[in-house]
């Protein structure tokens, strides 16, 4: 794993040494501070560009086009909405996804699977335990945006995001965020409406470099990924971790995300 991570700068393989420590504490305090932090460089030299060639020809050939309007919450309705609540105002996504089982043996599962990181991740969101996903298609997927395609606003289901930028386009497919826009115990339906109408000074946009891994909390934070402009496609793998092992999706759920059941 030496050749792929910068273990040097990122000393993941040293778990309890005063290096690992610091490391762990910086990336808490990033994620208490700004909800996410992000690990520039995670990747060594040349190869984000190797891992984007073993994918490549299963991107272009075989990944499931994903493009659908829905409103922030994936939801056909709020029940204590008006169907023409602005909240609900729609939105298109449209991707392409590679799913696990279509990239064995990759550069991107090697980092998924590799133990240290998954502790790493682990201790810095304060859990006893974090495990792979079982899920031969869900586990570890690459997503792609071409020219003209987004990411649109949304709010995550899990607690929080683990992703890996193997290429960045040429303009736009910036990261946008606005930190803790609803908690918990308030739904804030009216500060999503201003956001959604591009109203909300708080928003903040993250320009991520290729090779960096983001650890991102969207549960109450609301993000997208602008639109993708230019010849060169925004690439990026999206890691999925839980508390508990053996953790799959049912068939209904890979239909709705990948297209097939299997």
């Amino acid at each position: 794993m030496k050749d792929i991570l910068d273990l040097a700068r990122y000393p993941l393989d040293r778990e309890g040494s005063p290096e690992w420590h610091r490391l762990v504490d910086a990336s808490k305090a990033a994620l208490a501070a700004n909800g996410m932090f992000n690990l520039e460089a995670f990747l060594r030299p040349g190869v984000a560009e190797r891992a984007v060639a073993e994918v490549r020809p299963v991107m272009d050939a075989n990944s499931h086009v994903h493009k659908r309007m829905h409103n922030i919450y994936f939801k056909p309705s709020i029940p204590e909405l008006a169907p023409d609540h602005p909240a609900l105002r729609k939105v298109e996504t449209i991707s392409h996804t590679v799913c696990a089982d279509q990239i064995a043996n990759s550069t991107v599962l090697s980092i998924y699977e590799y133990e240290p990181l998954v502790r790493f991740l682990a201790a810095t969101m304060d859990k006893p335990n974090l495990y792979v996903m079982q899920d031969p298609l869900a586990r570890a997927n690459v997503m792609g945006y071409r020219a003209g395609e987004a990411l649109n606003w949304h709010f995550d289901r899990s607690e929080f995001t683990t992703t890996l930028l193997l290429q960045a386009p040429e303009i736009g497919g910036d990261f946008e965020y606005r930190t803790d826009l609803r908690s918990d115990s308030d739904p804030n339906y009216d500060g999503v409406a201003k956001l959604l109408e591009g109203r909300d000074p708080e928003a903040k946009i993250l320009r991520i470099k290729a090779g960096t891994l983001n650890v991102f909390r969207g549960k109450n934070t609301a993000h997208r990924v602008t639109t993708v402009e230019g010849n060169r496609e925004r690439m990026i793998a999206v890691f999925s971790y839980y508390e508990r092992p053996g953790v799959m999706f049912s068939a209904e759920e890979r239909v709705g995300f990948y297209g097939r059941a299997a």
